[in-house]
């Protein structure tokens, strides 16, 4: 088991090749809330790049993935690990093959957090793979969104439960995943369309029924961080919010995304106040 004095530099140089967005954020916290965050960070983000492959077949992810969620309701095997992901190996980036490094690095205190999300969250891909991502009521909506962003905030809240003890609504802790989920899905809804055929609006939604789902999302999200009172939480939650709602509306004036020197200038302001 990594302790704190000697989480490996390697994991940070894949968390910042994986999502520079995210990197930035986990640095703010404290050593085992950083190093728990950076481990669960990873550990995600090995089955979502499972989920979105674009050349494997949905039956093989669905199998995977099924497989992967089963795994972690134990103590990681690694070899049971790579077995599972032998059909695909060759197909797979690092932070994908490297998982049960990821596992190995968090902190003892939270790993069965971690693991547990994690498997929880495979099932979920599972689930909506099998389905082909077919989303057609907000109900379907709101499940994916759990699944693959609101499990994220249920995780978190339980990490601040346990390492410092802010005690946080849950129904809110989804909704922060779940907003900042929506706008990438406004962001990428024409990739989404033209480079899978997948399209994450319900029966009947336009764009214009989407920007209200993120809007109400990002709002309990906002409502989500007014219950937290520890200044370096607050900082990891508020810059993907402030990116999300900034995000928000450039999509609404017709951009598709914020510039780098926005991004830029919005990291710096979140940490003045």
């Amino acid at each position: 088991m990594m302790t704190e004095n000697n989480f490996p530099k390697d994991a940070w140089r894949v968390l910042k090749d994986t999502s520079r967005t995210f990197y930035i954020p986990i640095t703010f916290l404290q050593k085992e809330l950083k190093h728990t965050v950076a481990s669960a960070y990873l550990a995600l983000r090995a089955i979502d790049e499972i989920e979105d492959h674009e050349t494997i077949k949905n039956e093989s992810k669905f199998t995977i993935l099924m497989q992967i969620s089963e795994l972690l309701k134990k103590p990681f095997n690694e070899k049971e690990y790579l077995i599972i992901l032998e059909p695909v190996r060759n197909k797979m980036p690092e932070v994908t093959l490297r998982l049960g490094e990821w596992l190995q690095a968090c902190p003892e205190s939270t790993l069965s957090i971690v693991m547990d999300t994690t498997s929880e969250m495979a099932f979920g891909m599972a689930k909506w793979v099998k389905a082909n991502w077919q989303i057609q009521t907000r109900e379907d909506l709101d499940d994916y969104t759990y699944y693959v962003a609101g499990l994220v905030g249920v995780m978190l809240s339980e990490l601040w439960e346990v390492r410092a003890g802010i005690k946080t609504d849950r129904e809110l802790a989804i909704g922060y995943g779940r907003g900042l989920q929506a706008i990438n899905i406004l962001r990428n809804e024409q990739e989404d369309l033209a480079e899978r055929g997948v399209s994450f609006l319900p029966d009947g939604w336009t764009r214009s029924e989407l920007f209200e789902y993120a809007a109400e999302n990002l709002a309990k999200a906002d409502e989500y961080i007014k219950q937290i009172d520890k200044r370096s939480i607050v900082l990891f939650c508020r810059l993907p919010l402030a990116l999300a709602h900034k995000t928000f509306k450039a999509m609404k004036d017709g951009r598709k995304k914020m510039t780098r020197a926005e991004v830029e200038q919005t990291v710096e302001e979140i940490q003045i106040d």
